[in-house]
């Protein structure tokens, strides 16, 4: 932290100043002429626009003119002397000056603009090509990175930030909103009802994209090494320092820093940092929790409208198929079919007797079914037994087990290759090892870091080769998985 960061800006005075109602009319018109390319405005056009509104109508150029002094002094403005026209000493003297709108200023104005615009709620998106415009960019970059113009080089880098930044903000901003207190409001409401599956089904899409593309780009973001972005950083550096400016610029050494930078953290959004969830993770969990929230509203409304719907007509409907029953033995008919049984007794034996679907009942030999007391003091007579160990048959139980298991071991011995298993190359076609195999994957990929143990105690990690598919064989059959490998960690 610099000392220009802790001064204050007074450059935003304006804003709540006494009389800011002035000021900032006066620097609104400034910075739209100055989006029309005009940067330099006498005082005159100034104070002829503010005349023709209603709020300025007692408004006198001494006003103006103090106005605009107070604003070149907080710097918002830039005074330049106008000698073009002159004609005689006494014009000269009173200093006719045009005035400029300052950086700062344009800034201000700027964001203001937007605020306006934007209102009491948050606006944002789930865009969900963005990860794949990220994907395709990225790819890019670490293909063109080393071999590419340094322009081009700049622009893929600009472009790969750009979409970064619109994504995490606009899926921040739009999370916001539905987490707001008038969206809450809204989904109280019977109309929320008519949006809810539309809006469901765009975060869906959203989770669906985000879930596909992700992986991928994880994926990349492993593969690249750090030393490439760094040479990328050096390359994006001396093309920012060609370019000609006449204020002061960073150093070279700064300008890498900051670029690295901002590589590190677009990798931990999506790969974490130091054992924690990525930034990733939290916006994929946001995104489940909003859609169990609105799932939530939109069956409480459903079960209220439900509740509060009148069931007159289905009653007298009812009513009327029993007066046209021209029997008793009809209606009871009819109120069997309508509400079932009255005081059914459901009885229960364990023992079926036969598994012929087509035997009636009295043809299965009976079973029996011991009733017992239903007092809370009843408790079954026990009487204690002795306890038979069986020393040899445990022995010999225990020897199988281990005589299994030094097998099983021996079998994962042989496809060991240089502390690994690469799972393209594993010749034996033991079923055992497949289903030992898979474990270890859904283990390891269970886990956020990759890393996983097996009951040995051995720690190991998944590794992905590259994107192929590979195909074993097995003995009951063909498995088809992405080309891992197995590493084993000391």
């Amino acid at each position: 932290m610099n000392e220009q960061q802790l001064k204050p800006i007074i450059e935003a005075s304006y804003l709540t100043a006494g009389n800011a109602w002035r000021y900032r009319a006066i620097l609104r018109y400034f910075y739209l002429q100055h989006e029309k390319l005009r940067y330099y405005l006498f005082p005159d056009e100034v104070f002829e626009h503010l005349r023709k509104n209603i709020y300025f109508e007692s408004y006198t150029e001494e006003q103006l003119q103090q106005d605009l002094d107070q604003l070149v002094e907080w710097g918002n403005l830039i005074p330049r002397q106008d000698t073009g026209k002159v004609t005689t000493i006494q014009e000269f003297k009173k200093k006719k000056f045009r005035y400029q709108c300052t950086p700062y200023t344009v800034e201000f104005e700027r964001m203001v603009q937007n605020l306006e615009q934007k209102g009491d709620s948050f606006g944002g998106s789930l865009e969900k090509n963005f990860f794949e415009r990220l994907l395709e960019v990225l790819t890019r970059l670490l293909n063109r990175g080393e071999q590419g113009e340094p322009e081009e080089v700049f622009t893929i880098w600009d472009e790969l930030f750009g979409y970064f930044k619109k994504l995490t903000e606009n899926a921040a901003d739009y999370l916001a909103h539905l987490e707001s207190e008038k969206i809450e409001e809204m989904m109280m409401t019977e109309a929320f009802l008519v949006y809810k599956d539309a809006l469901t089904e765009y975060l869906r899409n959203f989770m669906t994209a985000l879930q596909r593309t992700s992986l991928k780009i994880e994926a990349l973001l492993r593969q690249i090494p750090f030393a490439l972005i760094e040479k990328i950083a050096q390359i994006l550096a001396d093309y920012y320092l060609s370019i000609p400016r006449l204020e002061q610029v960073a150093t070279k050494k700064e300008l890498v820093q900051k670029f690295v930078d901002e590589w590190q953290g677009f990798n931990a959004w999506f790969l974490g940092y130091e054992g924690r969830d990525s930034d990733l993770v939290y916006l994929q969990n946001a995104t489940n929790e909003t859609v169990r929230r609105i799932t939530r509203f939109a069956q409480r409304l459903s079960e209220k409208h439900h509740n509060f719907r009148s069931r007159k007509k289905d009653y007298l409907h009812l009513a009327q198929l029993f007066a046209n029953c021209a029997k008793v033995e009809d209606a009871h008919r009819l109120s069997a079919c309508v509400f079932g049984l009255f005081h059914t007794r459901h009885i229960w034996a364990e023992e079926k007797g036969t598994e012929d679907i087509y035997k009636d009942v009295w043809e299965v030999k009976p079973s029996e079914v011991i009733l017992n007391p239903r007092i809370r003091t009843y408790r079954e007579k026990t009487r204690p037994q002795a306890i038979i160990s069986y020393p040899e048959e445990k022995k010999k139980r225990l020897e199988e087990y281990l005589a299994e298991k030094e097998a099983e071991k021996h079998l994962i011995d042989e496809i060991i290759e240089n502390k690994g298993i690469v799972l393209n190359k594993i010749n034996t076609t033991d079923p055992y090892i497949r289903k030992t195999v898979l474990n270890w994957i859904a283990k390891s990929m269970g886990n956020k870091m990759g890393f996983a143990k097996t009951q040995t105690g051995h720690k190991y990690r998944l590794k992905k080769l590259d994107c192929s598919t590979i195909t074993v064989a097995w003995d009951d059959g063909f498995l088809k998985m992405p080309n891992f490998v197995i590493e084993f960690i000391e």
